[in-house]
């Protein structure tokens, strides 16, 4: 608040507050009025300029591909020949380098002695669980009982996957997975017979 001097005479002076006029009050409330005014006019024209879009759909719409055909595509499990054709073209030479893998638990030669597992020699044609100098599983005595004694095929498929041809057994070979390998190792246990069982038929 300032104050004026005004000379009451002469002599004398007195000092009174200067009164505000109705023009200032009119410009502050003027002012006011223009930023509310501005303030309501940018949040019209944001509204507009950005106004959302709402989906009449709410959420994603995931479209996946379909086959041409309509039909789902199977990749085709190669098929394993049987085991008299793959031993036409098998190499007994071969199945000694993968009978390294086996050398720690089975003899192959005449007269080897039992291991960890028993000896191989001759063993196409033998019983299975049938060497008496050796504790077989339950489970491989059982099998011997039911197929009287070893064939090409029997060999093939134990060979492929012990556990699980004959659920039970002993032996902690997880197995030869590929079909020629297991055929290399058949031809070289049948290299060490003094008395070669006959190949199977390629048919069978």
């Amino acid at each position: 608040m300032g104050f004026v001097v005004q000379a009451a005479g002469p002599d004398a002076y007195k000092l009174e507050p200067e009164r505000m006029d109705s023009f200032t009050l009119n410009k502050i409330a003027g002012a006011v009025l223009m930023v509310l005014l501005l303030t309501m006019s940018l949040g019209i024209v944001s509204d507009i300029i950005f106004k959302p879009t709402i989906p009449g759909e709410p959420g994603y719409r995931i479209v996946l591909a379909e086959p041409q055909d309509g039909t789902s595509e199977v990749e085709a499990v190669p098929e394993v020949a049987p085991i008299g054709e793959r031993l036409l073209a098998a190499s007994a030479s071969s199945g000694e380098s993968a009978a390294r893998k086996c050398a720690a638990c089975h003899a192959f030669e005449s007269g080897g002695a039992n291991k960890v597992g028993p000896q191989l020699y001759d063993i196409i044609g033998r019983k299975p669980g049938g060497l008496g100098d050796f504790s077989y599983s339950s489970a491989m005595v059982a099998y011997g009982d039911d197929k009287g004694e070893w064939t090409y095929e029997g060999l093939d498929n134990f060979l492929a996957n012990p556990k699980q041809y004959i659920s039970g057994t002993s032996m902690g070979f997880a197995g030869l997975r590929r079909p020629e390998e297991r055929a290399d190792l058949i031809a070289y246990m049948r290299s060490q017979s003094d008395d070669p069982a006959p190949l199977p038929a390629p048919a069978q």
